[in-house]
């Protein structure tokens, strides 16, 4: 998989050095590949630079994050933003949904937050690959399609490489390498990020209890998937499933 290309838009050159130098971005398979100071600055960039991933402030002179990416989703549907903010306001939380966001990020930036942030959109990325094409052509690809679609099927069972190598015949450490080279992240990032979507779908779908989503989505000890629950969204299960409804009254 190609390296993301990321464009840092923030007024604040503290902020986009901070980016540039605390998060590593070679490890997650990007490339800052410029930056921008104003909406104005940012919609250029935007054009000039064709970026994958755009992680921009609210708070912009000359014009707002938001209207930014409502103006630049016109000419270029495919870029995928992250907001950051000092606002914890659920206002701006609701217009970024609306704007199809990939996340919303707060001042000051958790970088371990950052990190999860960009390997999820890799996965989303490649399943809309995935979607998109009937018979992918490279054998790699019909590989890595087949195992993510037995991992969904199978969200439920005790999956590991060791399980998915004796399914599919192949060596445990060549599956794993097909997961960073064809999805750019790690086998168990893909699947504890597959195992929460599952999760967070049930939360909303169903009256079923904690307990049981957590069996559902694969984990037999529901303190566990509590805990890494709580670790990749933030707040427990439990309150995800109240907030969701508060947030919908």
């Amino acid at each position: 998989m190609k390296k993301l290309r990321v464009l840092l838009v923030d007024d604040e050159i503290i902020i986009r050095e901070g980016f540039k130098r605390l998060f590593d971005w070679e490890a997650h398979d990007c490339e800052v590949v410029g930056e921008a100071t104003d909406g104005m600055e940012a919609l250029a960039q935007i054009d000039a630079l064709h970026p994958d991933l755009v992680i921009m402030d609210i708070n912009i002179p000359i014009m707002s994050g938001l209207k930014v990416i409502q103006l630049s989703r016109i000419k270029h549907p495919q870029i995928a933003y992250v907001i950051v903010s000092g606002y914890d306001d659920f206002s701006y939380c609701q217009q970024a949904l609306r704007l199809q966001i990939t996340d919303y990020i707060l001042k000051p930036v958790n970088y371990e937050e950052l990190g999860t942030c960009i390997d999820n959109l890799k996965i989303s990325l490649f399943e809309q690959r995935v979607a998109s094409t009937e018979e992918p052509t490279v054998r790699e690809e019909r590989v890595i399609t087949g195992i993510t679609r037995y991992l969904q099927a199978h969200l439920a069972e005790d999956v590991s490489l060791a399980v998915l190598a004796e399914e599919f015949h192949l060596n445990p450490q060549y599956i794993s390498q097909l997961f960073k080279n064809e999805i750019g992240v790690g086998f168990l990032s893909y699947l504890t990020n597959i195992r929460m979507e599952k999760a967070k779908k049930l939360l909303v779908s169903t009256s079923l209890s904690v307990a049981e989503i957590a069996q559902q989505a694969g984990y037999g000890d529901y303190r566990v998937f509590t805990k890494v629950f709580k670790k990749t969204e933030g707040i427990t299960p439990s309150q995800y499933r109240r907030e969701f409804f508060e947030g919908a009254e």
